[in-house]
Parts: C-alpha cells; structure tokens; sequence
C-alpha cells in the first residue's frame, strides 16, 4: 500500500529540510501553500527567526481581483520587495514538499521579477 498524499509531502518536505537551512547573509524562502492561500517566509535557521513574511491574505493582495496564480505571483513580488528592503538579495527557496508547477512556480517566478536571486 502507498504512501497518502499528505505523508508523501512531509516526507518530501524532510528530505528538502535536510539540506536546506537558511542563514543571515542567505535566508530561506518558505513556502506554505494551503488550498485557498499561499504564504511565504525568509527564515534565518541559525537564529531561529523570521526576517520577512508575506501571504495571499495581506491586504493589498487580498483586495486584488484575480486567480490563486496571479495571486502567489503578487505574494512573490512583494516578499521580494521587502528582502531587497532589509539588503537580502539572495536566498535559499524551499518550495515545502510542493512540486515546483502552479502556484508555487509563479511565486519563485514573481521573486525573482522583483530582484530575488536563487
């Protein structure tokens, strides 16, 4: 018998975690997609520390019409926007146990429009 879809996620999301830490100079870019709204974070590991968030909840994202992927596109920007803010160019992405399609592509795409490198 396989694995649930949910097991396979947090398998794949340990594995990920394994190699992936983030660090003050190269934070990690979490990403947490729920069904109805994507959230991003830049997480300092070695402090244990938030440097930034951003989620399809704020509310000049929020108050944007259009579809989830247009959306997490926004999200992208605007966590991009506010890393290039505190002098953080470049980070580690951790997509959290999702494929890289969809919403979480358009994410890292929007990150990157915005002046993200990874």
């Amino acid at each position: 018998m396989g694995l649930s879809k949910t097991q396979r996620k947090y398998r794949i999301r340990r594995r990920i975690r394994k190699v992936s830490s983030g660090t003050a100079e190269r934070p990690r870019l979490s990403v947490f997609r729920s069904n109805s709204e994507i959230y991003a974070q830049l997480i300092d590991d070695v402090q244990g520390v938030t440097l930034a968030s951003a989620s399809s909840r704020d509310k000049e994202i929020a108050a944007v019409k259009g579809n989830k992927t247009e959306k997490a596109a926004l999200v992208g920007k605007t966590i991009a926007e506010k890393s290039v803010k505190a002098g953080i160019e470049k980070v580690a992405f951790d997509r959290g146990g999702n494929l890289y399609h969809g919403r979480v592509k358009s994410l890292a795409e929007g990150a990157r429009e915005a002046g993200l490198k990874f």
